[in-house]
């Protein structure tokens, strides 16, 4: 078997994602599930990133596999990806993925931003109870996108055949007729949006208290306006993030892209960076988190 360029670049590129995204993430499951169990109680944030890296390790593995067989067993890839238990599986780690990170990033807007009005206060206190429903939401909600996704599947033939355009792609000229789970897909639109709110908050925040505070209590306005920056900058860049995902998705859900083409693999390479950059992100934006990392990995000497 032969191996075009772009399919050897496109599983470098691939497994390199894969190992940051799972050492990102396995370091992130680790430190805060140690920190549940050694607390024994629900700490907010240790659940978020609990939660947010577990999904997130599902999903690099579905793509991962994914990658695997389009390149390798590209026959076997055509005849199972179309299968209603692939599609149950991608399309639950794809939505849930985004939705525990839509839910962390709605927490540092509470956490962080310094909005007085009433009903931010309300959940700004109340945050700690409300995250085991905004978690237990996200899961119905991804587990009811998935299952929606599963039903409505594939365009087929009577015999219950996957149509030959719809596997071929662009390859006739023809767009799929049937655009029914493209359109169910677009129900992510609403964790970008909160998160787009989120986003706009705590710049505003930002904006209004380096503003406010510049010279009585400036160590204190230094040290707020790190918090806000580090969480604006986390919050950024997941934003990229996120709509770079978005859309690579989407894409892919238009099934337009030629099998095995240079763009197919680019679409599975933007998709996994997401999963696998925002641990990152979240790592690099938090000293203890760093630090930690940093002695794991033996780069920080031994005073």
């Amino acid at each position: 078997m032969t191996f075009s360029f772009p399919a050897i670049s496109h599983i470098i590129i691939m497994t390199a994602e894969f190992l940051i995204g799972t050492a990102g993430n396995g370091f992130l499951i680790t430190v805060n599930g140690y920190d549940l169990v050694k607390s024994r109680k629900l700490l907010v944030l240790q659940s978020l990133l609990v939660c947010t890296g577990l999904s997130r390790l599902g999903l690099l593995l579905m793509l991962m596999t994914q990658s695997f067989f389009s390149v390798f067993f590209p026959y076997a890839y055509e005849e199972n990806i179309y299968g209603a238990k692939v599609m149950f599986v991608w399309m639950f780690f794809s939505s849930i993925g985004l939705w525990f990170a839509t839910c962390l990033s709605v927490f540092y807007c509470l956490k962080i931003s310094g909005f007085t009005q009433a009903w931010f206060l309300w959940l700004k206190f109340r945050i700690s109870k409300l995250i085991f429903w905004l978690l237990l939401g996200s899961f119905l909600a991804s587990l009811g996108t998935a299952t929606v996704c599963m039903e409505v599947g594939f365009p087929l033939t009577e015999d219950g055949y996957v149509l030959e355009e719809t596997k071929l792609n662009i390859s006739y000229g023809n767009l799929v007729k049937d655009n029914d789970l493209l359109l169910v897909n677009l129900v992510l639109l609403l964790p970008l949006s909160v998160f787009v709110m989120c986003a706009s908050m705590l710049s505003i925040s930002l904006y209004k208290h380096m503003h406010r505070l510049k010279s009585r209590t400036q160590k204190l306005s230094n040290f707020q306006a790190e918090a806000h920056i580090n969480a604006l900058k986390t919050v950024t860049t997941f934003f990229c993030f996120f709509v770079s995902y978005f859309a690579a998705f989407m894409a892919n859900m238009t099934f337009r892209i030629p099998y095995r083409s240079h763009q197919f693999f680019v679409v599975k390479e933007v998709m996994a960076a997401y999963p696998a950059g925002h641990s990152v992100i979240i790592i690099l934006s938090n000293s203890k988190f760093k630090d930690l990392f940093r002695r794991m990995i033996c780069l920080k000497k031994k005073e």
